[in-house]
């Protein structure tokens, strides 16, 4: 590309950062495409990474050596995260998103790309540390959540079906109970899915006793796949711990109660916030 003034340079590489996280990209990669010494790229470098951290954005790591560069790491820190957690809640919390069952209506906001972008954020943020090789959820509404997710960790989706597809090819088949209605139910993930000894993160929508989650665990097993972690966005306290079929995961929103009569609930943060 043609050479930019430094004020430039510093927005277009900082687009460049931010589309490609979890990439790491070497100091000759940015010379070579600016036109500019290594030394420049260093100071801009150094510059962006301030302002990252500074403004919760994430974090710039720096890899030394031949093969080294730098790697942006996208994250949403602790305050930032609340703020817009307790907002979901105040919404989560509006009587009319009552639903029989003890669920709540929230497909609206799962179709929100800001929240959608914010929510990825912070499931990228509690599983930064974690090796994982891919995101699967399970269709329908959980579909958006992983895939926020996964643009935030350059990985690719897993889709569970709850029906095998003709057009995906043979796939694996299991009947699983789910742990809130004690119902027998199928779900499927074509054998050209997922790579064998994979990785994965599970991201859901709404969690009751897990047994949907429980479900995509035991069809993991059968593609020797490791559980690398579970992301939730709502759980329901209204399950009892010992209904709760999981004991390790996040959850960003928690639902403590509901009054089907009155359809009033209480909702406050998730575990994510300690």
């Amino acid at each position: 590309m043609k050479k930019l003034k430094r004020s430039a340079r510093l927005v277009e590489m900082t687009q460049y950062l931010l589309t490609r996280p979890h990439t790491l990209i070497s100091l000759t990669a940015f010379a070579d495409r600016y036109q500019s010494a290594k030394s420049s790229i260093s100071e801009d470098l150094a510059i962006i990474k301030e302002v990252f951290e500074d403004e919760g954005l994430g974090e710039l790591q720096t890899h030394a050596g031949a093969a080294g560069g730098v790697k942006y790491t996208p994250k949403m820190n602790r305050d930032q995260a609340l703020s817009i957690i307790q907002d979901v809640c105040r919404q989560l919390e509006q009587p009319e998103r009552v639903l029989p069952g003890g669920y709540l209506y929230m497909t609206d906001m799962l179709g929100q790309p800001g929240l959608l972008a914010d929510v990825g954020r912070m499931f990228a943020t509690a599983f930064a540390s974690s090796d994982i090789d891919v995101i699967m959820t399970v269709e329908t509404k959980g579909i958006p959540l992983a895939y926020a997710t996964a643009a935030c960790m350059n990985l690719p989706v897993v889709i569970v079906r709850r029906d095998n597809k003709v057009t995906e090819g043979s796939a694996v088949s299991i009947n699983y109970v789910s742990g809130s209605n004690k119902r027998i139910q199928t779900m499927s993930l074509a054998r050209r899915a997922l790579r064998e000894q994979s990785r994965v993160l599970i991201i859901d929508d709404f969690m009751k006793a897990g047994g949907t989650i429980q479900g995509m665990m035991d069809l993991l097993y059968e593609f020797n796949a490791t559980v690398a972690g579970v992301g939730v966005f709502v759980e329901s306290a209204e399950v009892g711990t010992e209904e709760r079929l999981l004991e390790d995961y996040v959850s960003l929103a928690n639902l403590t109660e509901v009054d089907m009569k009155t359809k009033q609930t209480a909702i406050r943060p998730g575990n994510f916030f300690g």
